[in-house]
């Protein structure tokens, strides 16, 4: 197979990228709206919470098991040390060597993926699934570099939460609660598998001539710690929340606090929207010595990553009540979370472009100052919860403690990281215009006029009414010629 070519407009690249994963989650979004409705109306809470913790601790174990390969991946394909095909079915070796301790472990410890409910006979199958995960992670960034973004797309975003949706209303017949929604898990990450696997083979092939080599695979893996652990605790900073929650309170909580977060993971998925595609782009511009460009193309796709975060925090989050009350009655007391985890949302917008480019030109530094603020979000969140805990409110309004240690914690990592940035690479970093406050203060004021009407016209009248008047300002007073590339259709 040929290798990948420079392409020749980065912005345009860029924005072609981001626009197909962008279309994907939104079709991402549509599909989980079916899965947490039946997992809420059917299963209810607690099973919905049980199920949340265990892959709380299985998806951060293929976190771990990839090494830092989703994303340096690119950079490594990008040295031209071997052919592609060797080099991404090292890649898979080098994950199947370090999943494979971490499923045994689970294997034999199960109790740390239901810390508040009984074993059942189908639990100690689930640690089989990490593999599965990461291997998928490795072939989807593989593609990516060939800017292949559709197949991640059909993966992630319609093959996946389509299977798990569809599974767990079959398995409300014929399986027990408990069981019923981490046997659809596992079908969607096998789904997941196979719509990734088949565009992989037809694109890199099958490693004809290979020979797998234990000391390039450890030398891959210890070439991308710096990688790993900022992969890890970027994915750490998002669940740690989850995790602490999950030992102050009772499972049910747990399940409501986990429907605020698949809310939220729409704005929380734009950002990654632009990962498979900015890796590659950062990499060969770096490799070129321009630095100017590669700041001038993470202060490009951090603002869309703000503007379109800010636009889905104000659909989802006003009319807050509205769409958790979809999932049951009961999910409505994960509002207070929900709107500070939309906050934090926003707020993560900078640090994540800018470690976009830190990565690889300063990851010991990035490293650092990701775990300096998962401590600062640990503390907080143990200090929210106590203080709200005694002044004698219940566990709903607990649940809102670590959702703000996680807005402060981001908000004060993205400053840190921007100004690092700006300064190693020798050129301003920016994703901040102001016509963002014209555009979030109209919308929000639409919004609350929406809701002052009942919860069917917020939802199917309030929040396009605030996506469109966000959408018009944004488009009218914040976009400039480059912007609008990501909504115009190139060939690049």
């Amino acid at each position: 197979m040929s290798e990948a070519a420079t392409p020749p407009d980065d912005i345009a690249t860029l924005a072609k990228g981001g626009r197909t994963n962008f279309i994907g989650f939104w079709l991402r979004l549509a599909a989980r709206i079916p899965f947490l409705f039946i997992a809420g109306r059917v299963y209810g809470a607690e099973a919905l919470g049980r199920m949340a913790y265990a892959i709380l601790i299985i998806e951060f174990a293929a976190q771990i098991a990839t090494v830092g390969l989703r994303r340096g991946l690119a950079l490594q394909l990008a040295k031209d040390e071997c052919s592609d095909t060797h080099e991404v079915w090292d890649a898979l070796l080098t994950v199947f060597v370090v999943a494979l301790p971490a499923t045994m472990f689970l294997m034999f410890f199960p109790q740390i993926m239901f810390p508040n409910s009984q074993l059942r006979g189908l639990d100690l199958l689930i640690p089989l699934t990490i593999f599965l995960i990461a291997a998928t992670d490795i072939m989807l960034a593989a593609l990516a570099y060939r800017f292949d973004i559709a197949s991640s797309v059909r993966a992630r975003a319609i093959i996946e939460p389509w299977t798990i949706s569809i599974a767990a209303g079959v398995m409300a017949v014929f399986a027990a609660k408990e069981d019923g929604l981490l046997i659809a898990y596992v079908l969607s990450v096998f789904a997941a598998l196979i719509a990734s696997a088949v565009p992989f083979i037809r694109s890199f092939g099958l490693p004809r001539d290979w020979r797998p080599n234990p000391a390039r695979v450890w030398a891959l893996a210890r070439r991308n710690t710096p990688l790993a652990l900022a992969d890890a605790l970027e994915w750490l900073s998002r669940r740690i929340d989850l995790a602490i929650l999950g030992l102050f309170v009772s499972p049910a909580t747990v399940g409501i606090y986990y429907v605020a977060q698949q809310v939220t993971s729409l704005p929380q998925k734009l950002k990654t929207s632009f990962d498979p595609v900015l890796g590659p782009v950062i990499t060969r511009k770096l490799g070129a010595g321009d630095r100017a460009a590669v700041a001038k193309q993470i202060s490009q796709v951090g603002f869309w990553i703000l503007a379109a975060q800010a636009g889905g925090a104000l659909a989802l989050g006003i009319p807050g009540e509205a769409v958790l009350g979809l999932v049951g009655p009961n999910f409505v007391n994960g509002n207070g979370a929900l709107a500070f985890l939309l906050i934090a949302e926003v707020a993560a917008a900078a640090a994540v472009v800018s470690e976009a480019a830190l990565i690889y030109i300063a990851g010991y530094r990035n490293v650092m100052i990701s775990a300096a603020m998962i401590g600062v979000q640990t503390a907080l969140s143990f200090l929210f919860i106590m203080v709200i805990r005694a002044q004698g409110y219940n566990e709903f309004y607990q649940a809102a403690g670590p959702a703000i240690a996680l807005a402060v914690s981001l908000a004060l990592g993205s400053i840190i990281k921007v100004n690092l940035a700006q300064k190693l690479l020798g050129a301003p970093v920016s994703v901040w215009r102001w016509p963002l406050v014209w555009a979030s203060a109209t919308a929000a004021l639409v919004g609350w006029v929406a809701t002052k009407g009942p919860e069917w016209s917020e939802l199917m009248f309030g929040v396009p009414a605030v996506v469109l008047t966000y959408g018009v300002i944004i488009w009218k007073r914040g976009f400039g010629a480059e912007d609008r590339a990501l909504f115009r259709k190139t060939s690049a």
